[in-house]
């Protein structure tokens, strides 16, 4: 769907929408540096006509700057607020890794478990030598087979029962138990596991099937009750394609003519799966959930020490991985807790400098600007500024 609207109303409807939420650009005045960098900084990425991003820096308990700019959605002209709903993407892995290391602090699992002790019908016998931890860690050696082209759909459905007529529609609406049926055939390894960092997706897949039989109840359910209420979010929920979501935001790219076009759900590949990637959120309630991760009472500070404790050395420099996060340890910087995310047009950061109590997030609805190169800036703005308060 394509979307051309006349400027004048698009730039009405966001007046309009700041006016309603407070989402105004330099809260804190033109006078305030932070806020002067910031807006300098999004503005240019992001006209108030095109599909664009919120932006929240937080220290402590206190709110240091919440812009919003362009709209959540171009078919009704609808500004994004801090109350948008973004789907998340690979942010979502942070809750599923909480997930398995709560149920591990209460007895249920043990994160040295091996994965054939909930998968029995994996027939490999290196799933005995691939643990709950390499599963979190992205170092279980497991490949990424899902089928992707006509060849590889024609030998999946060749032993496999599938709901699926096509590729292309496995790839856009396939769920967890679908996604990770490959893994029952699978004879070899990519490497030796714990050996080796390679992100994916799948083995965050299988956490969802994990927590259901662990628990006894339906994966989003326990999230909501365990997770997302004691955080303070109620309204974050995993995306499920009949279920209403709202104040939605679509995710957008250009087409060849540079005309806008939705690219989210029905879309975008493997939009359909929840562990990995599937929470819709708004960057207040995600602002909560960080709040609670630090200075609530969710997780006791050593359990969340074993989240954030690098395990391996990732492909990024100066930067590991732990559990459902990236730890950059960079020797001009701070330490920095981080993840990012994208699916279709979504994209998505959300970042922290645990000494010095700082917290961001860049939650966008389109992906052509550069994450690294924007996320270099505003770390070298708040470090200026806050780094030494």
């Amino acid at each position: 769907m394509k979307y051309t609207s006349p400027l004048c109303l698009l730039v009405a409807g966001v007046l309009i929408g700041l006016c309603l939420t407070g989402c105004h650009p330099s809260p804190r005045g033109d006078a305030d540096p932070l806020s002067t960098g910031l807006d300098s900084l999004f503005s240019s990425l992001f006209p108030a006509d095109e599909p664009g991003a919120a932006v929240l820096v937080a220290r402590g308990d206190s709110i240091l700057y919440e812009g919003c700019f362009g709209l959540a959605r171009l078919d009704s002209v609808t500004p994004i607020t801090p109350h948008t709903m973004f789907n998340i993407c690979s942010v979502s892995k942070q809750f599923s890794a909480v997930a398995l290391a709560l149920l591990a602090e209460q007895g249920l699992l043990s994160l040295d478990d091996p994965v054939k002790k909930y998968f029995p019908r994996f027939r490999a016998p290196f799933y005995d030598r691939i643990t709950l931890r390499h599963l979190l860690s992205h170092t279980s050696g497991l490949p990424d087979a899902r089928p992707r082209t006509p060849k590889a759909w024609a030998r999946y459905t060749a032993t496999n029962q599938t709901q699926y007529s096509n590729v292309e529609e496995f790839k856009r609406y396939c769920e967890e138990e679908e996604s990770c049926r490959y893994l029952e055939q699978l004879d070899s390894l990519a490497f030796e596991p714990g050996s080796r960092y390679e992100y994916q997706n799948p083995t965050y897949q299988l956490v969802l099937m994990i927590v259901e039989q662990v628990t006894g109840d339906m994966f989003d359910l326990w999230m909501r009750n365990h997770l997302f209420l004691p955080a303070g979010m109620a309204e974050t929920t995993y995306f499920e394609p009949e279920k209403r979501i709202p104040r939605m935001a679509h995710g957008y790219e250009r087409d060849a003519q540079g005309q806008w076009q939705e690219c989210d759900y029905g879309e975008a590949n493997f939009f359909g799966t929840k562990a990995d990637g599937g929470i819709y959120t708004t960057p207040r309630e995600f602002l909560r959930w960080d709040a609670t991760l630090y200075h609530g009472t969710l997780l006791s500070d050593s359990l969340r020490r074993e989240l954030h404790t690098p395990r391996i050395a990732t492909d990024i420099p100066d930067t590991d991985y732990g559990y459902g996060w990236f730890i950059e340890h960079r020797p001009d910087r701070p330490l920095k807790i981080y993840h990012t995310g994208d699916n279709g047009g979504f994209y998505i950061f959300e970042g922290r400098f645990p000494s010095l109590d700082l917290f961001y997030l860049v939650f966008a609805n389109r992906a052509d600007w550069s994450r690294e190169a924007v996320a270099e800036s505003v770390d070298s703005l708040l470090l200026s500024l806050c780094g030494k308060d």
